[in-house]
């Protein structure tokens, strides 16, 4: 049998095993903190490169068709307001990892970034690896017994600083650059990674070797970090698929309106319809169900806990010369800016005995520090993971606010055309501030979630109050802010 006839098995089978899986869940479901970890859980993170919020069909996708992780959504708690802690990827992974604002780290652009001389502001000069005096969320399961491992896409460092120093036993494929620099297909280029046969694909690479980790371990707590290259550019289409999608978009209706819209110095792509992507996004679905399915032939897909998410939000938004691959619709704007485009994302957790639900209590990609550590029973460290908050009471089927706001810090021009600023929400207020041009944003994104109505001018004291604990914020983690250019 071809490799493409077991994953199209693979796929019909799927969402209704995992909707069997998430109904005995829910008739065993336990409440309380002590019986979600009754005994220490494994841990699966998955976290895939510019992921958008609509690129899943949980999530909204139409075009794309993603069988596996829409079954991983039914079967655990989907995150209908869950951010990335940044709008681009380095900063991000060190937030995941530290539990710390990329503000509190000055991690606050993808390594090294590029930062122009020619504009009427400069970047600061922030940090280009994750320190070694942070404590990994890695390193605190290792020295608790688990097994620790990585693979895929680490960019938070050159050597020295890589996954083996930062509390990872294991690491395939993760090294200082954010994108794989031999492609997708075997041979990589890449200085941890073995080539495999030629033409071999990298995420099921990557899964593989996970899927193998997990089996030699099986016996062991373990802590898999599955950190996705895809669907980062270059768009290397899924050879399994990529006629599938051309046929499918062949056979679109015509769709009125326009195929970009403006965004400042920018155009947003409003549809999604590449077919190269698509591929791309089937792909790292079937090996989301290659996962899960190992997790349950080996017995352990009932004591591991799969945390799905997104770096940053999908790259939608780029100068009026290119055309970027997908479209966050209805979110405005994507990789690289504070609208919601940028950082809102997938987000999805299974736990066992955690009912199956959906929650729209706001989590970042810092709360997976603490959360990890509550779900394991070790003590958790305020001192460490000092802006990410435990979202367990969420799991146990809770859903009062777990913070009072979340802050966003890019002081940094970006290839998306984003200007440097940073952004709040609080409840349901968001407010965006543009250094550059000196000016701010105000969106109820209750009823606004597109931020199409500016209601800065038509509420100045709702918008002084969140100016105010924005820059009362940053000042208190000595947040790096970009300075006039002396030029």
């Amino acid at each position: 049998m071809s490799e493409a006839m077991k994953y199209r098995r693979m796929v019909t089978t799927a969402s209704a095993g995992y909707r069997v899986r998430a109904a005995l869940l829910a008739s065993l479901l336990l409440t309380g903190t002590q019986a979600l970890a009754a005994e220490p859980p494994n841990f699966v993170v998955i976290l895939v490169d510019d992921l958008g919020y609509a690129d899943i069909g949980a999530y909204g996708s139409s075009f794309y068709e993603t069988p596996h992780i829409d079954a991983l959504a039914e079967s655990g708690l989907r995150f209908t307001d869950g951010y990335a802690s940044h709008p681009v990827c380095s900063p991000t992974r060190a937030a995941l990892l530290t539990g710390k604002n990329p503000a509190r780290l000055h991690i606050t652009d993808w390594i090294p970034g590029l930062d122009p001389r020619d504009r009427k502001l400069v970047g600061p000069d922030d940090r280009h690896q994750l320190a070694h005096e942070e404590v990994t969320i890695a390193e605190r399961l290792r020295e608790a017994g688990y097994r620790t491992f990585f693979a895929g896409k680490w960019h938070l460092g050159d050597r020295g600083f890589f996954p083996e120093d930062q509390g990872f036993d294991v690491n395939f494929g993760g090294h200082h650059m954010g994108q794989p620099p031999g492609g997708y297909y075997s041979p990589y280029d890449n200085p941890v990674l073995a080539d495999g046969p030629d033409g071999e694909y990298l995420p099921d690479r990557l899964t593989s070797e996970a899927l193998r980790f997990v089996e030699r371990h099986q016996d062991e707590r373990f802590l898999v970090y599955l950190s996705f290259y895809t669907v980062h550019t270059p768009i290397q289409a899924s050879r399994r698929h990529h006629e599938k999608y051309r046929d499918k978009r062949r056979a679109l209706a015509p769709q009125a309106g326009p195929e970009t819209t403006r965004e400042r110095d920018g155009a947003t792509r409003e549809r999604q319809e590449d077919p190269a992507y698509a591929s791309m996004v089937e792909a790292l679905d079937e090996n989301v169900g290659r996962l899960m399915n190992g997790l349950e032939e080996l017995g352990l897909d009932e004591s591991t806990v799969v945390i799905f998410t997104s770096d940053n939000g999908g790259l939608s938004t780029l100068s009026s010369e290119r055309l970027a691959p997908t479209s966050n619709r209805p979110l405005r704007a994507g990789k690289g800016w504070c609208y919601e485009g940028g950082i809102r994302v997938p987000f999805i957790v299974r736990a066992p005995h955690a009912e199956a639900r959906s929650s729209s209590v706001p989590v970042t990609s810092a709360d997976i520090y603490p959360t990890i550590l509550e779900l394991s029973g070790l003590p958790l460290d305020p001192s460490q993971h000092r802006d990410g908050e435990s979202f367990v009471s969420v799991l146990e089927g809770q859903d009062a606010p777990i913070r009072d706001f979340i802050v966003w810090h890019f002081p940094h021009y970006h290839g998306s055309t984003w200007a440097p600023g940073s952004a709040i929400r609080a409840g349901n207020w968001k407010l965006i501030e543009f250094y550059e041009e000196e000016a701010v944003e105000l969106y109820d994104l209750s009823d606004d979630v597109s931020e199409t109505r500016d209601l800065s001018a038509a509420m100045p004291a709702k918008t002084e109050e969140l100016r105010g604990m924005l820059r009362d914020y940053l000042q208190s983690v000595d947040a790096q802010m970009p300075r006039t250019n002396a030029r």
